[in-house]
């Protein structure tokens, strides 16, 4: 397998292993998981989930089967900066189908698809646990909410000149 793990991801690997009893191993799955799709490129491939059953010692299926049952788990590559539309009830009531529109256009992609530049990526997702501030998405770690097309506006600008000044 060319995906492993470095000493310092190993470590952290073996740090969260050890949280749960030898016999419950699989317990560390989602950490795990979150682990090696912040270690190999943002997102996990079949050859990472493999090696991560391996690492685990489980079958393959069982890391498939909760890789692709969460959102938070990307199956390919995905922008630097990824757009989860919440589109459950409570945000489509309040405009979510609106604002998923908006920013089809804004950046020419579907959900699912990443911008030519490899900045964008947007995403549907299932309730995000925040029906207050409908409608809403996660961008990295934060949620950005009671969305509107002037809002997606300065996100996307303030993005763009993130990654302009992170390049």
């Amino acid at each position: 397998m060319s995906i492993k793990f470095n000493d310092t991801q190993m470590a952290e690997f073996k740090r969260l292993v050890d949280r749960y009893p030898q016999e419950y191993q699989k317990s560390a799955l989602i950490p795990a998981l979150h682990l090696a799709q912040e270690s190999f490129g943002g997102w996990l491939s079949s050859e990472t989930m493999d090696y991560v059953a391996e690492l685990l010692s489980i079958k393959p299926i069982e890391v498939y089967e909760v890789a692709t049952f969460y959102s938070m788990f990307n199956l390919k590559p995905v922008g630097k900066y990824l757009f989860e539309v919440c589109h459950t009830g409570p945000c489509m009531v309040s405009g979510s189908d609106n604002i998923v529109q908006y920013i089809q256009e804004k950046l020419s992609i579907k959900p699912g698809e990443t911008t030519a530049d490899g900045l964008f990526t947007l995403k549907t997702v299932e309730c995000l646990g925040a029906c207050g501030y409908a409608p809403m998405m996660q961008l990295g770690k934060h949620y950005r909410e009671h969305l509107t097309k002037e809002k997606v506006d300065a996100i996307v600008e303030e993005c763009r000149k993130n990654a302009a000044i992170n390049n």
